[in-house]
């Protein structure tokens, strides 16, 4: 049990599945208090709920699409609400949306990866800022992705590239949100077997990402987990703001 997080009110965006699930779950594990955000994934959402509060701790399901800022906004209030205010945001919602080479490109599928990647954690971390400010111990995590130092796969660029935006971002916040005593740092995941990947990329497409990693494998939601509990502990992380954990196998080493 890591001490200082018991009580800590934990809004992660885009935790019914993957890396945001297992992060709300080790959130409770910890003692804090956690609201799991989900937009289509209700029954998934439901479920992370359930496995929490048979565990002893406490969840709420919030259901928001992201990529609009008025349901961004309502999300975060919400949130706030049901806990009696933040002490950590994670803006891990997020997706590729549609494996689209450049020369393809068209404005709707570009507005839809730069709203849900970008727009979502600007507009909920504007939105979180004075409740984290009011805690006196705040903080900001936001999802990051090798793709951001790669370039990203066939038909990514776009959302490497925000994701790329995600991380001087990230910098940029922790430099503004540093005056409201908020640290804001990022963690950055590499091939990760989620449903991200079930979805948008191939065995092949896998195994081909895979012979690019030092350690030989993809990675689990389970071993990104550590980096979040780090992060959200002032205990341990007090002095960082602005910092990226890398957690890729090697596959990118800077």
């Amino acid at each position: 049990m890591i001490e200082d997080l018991k009580g800590l009110r934990a809004l992660v965006t885009g935790s019914s599945t993957g890396i945001g699930a297992a992060v709300a779950k080790a959130y409770a594990a910890h003692g804090m208090r956690v609201v799991v955000h989900y937009n289509s994934s209700e029954d998934k959402a439901r479920a992370v709920v359930d496995a929490i509060k048979a565990a002893g701790g406490e969840a709420h399901a919030l259901k928001a699409d992201v990529s609009s800022t008025a349901a961004t906004v309502e999300l975060v209030e919400k949130a706030a609400e049901l806990l009696g205010g933040l002490d950590v945001l994670v803006n891990n919602a997020g997706a590729l949306v549609k494996r689209v080479r450049i020369a393809d490109m068209e404005d709707d599928v570009f507005d839809e990866i730069v709203n849900l990647n970008i727009r979502s954690v600007v507009m909920a971390s504007k939105t979180a800022l004075p409740h984290l400010a009011k805690s006196g111990k705040g903080c900001v995590i936001n999802l990051a992705s090798v793709a951001a130092r790669n370039g990203g796969g066939p038909g990514a660029t776009i959302y490497a590239s925000a994701k790329a935006f995600v991380l001087n971002l990230t910098r940029g916040m922790a430099k503004e949100f540093n005056e409201q005593g908020v640290r804001v740092n990022a963690v950055s995941p590499g091939v990760i077997a989620t449903p991200f990947h079930e979805r948008f990329s191939t065995p092949e497409m896998l195994e081909t990402m895979r012979k690019t990693i030092p350690m030989g494998r993809l990675g689990t939601a389970d071993e990104n987990v550590g980096a979040f509990l780090f992060l959200a502990s002032p205990a341990m992380s007090g002095y960082i703001t602005g910092q990226s954990i890398e957690v890729n196998g090697g596959q990118v080493m800077v």
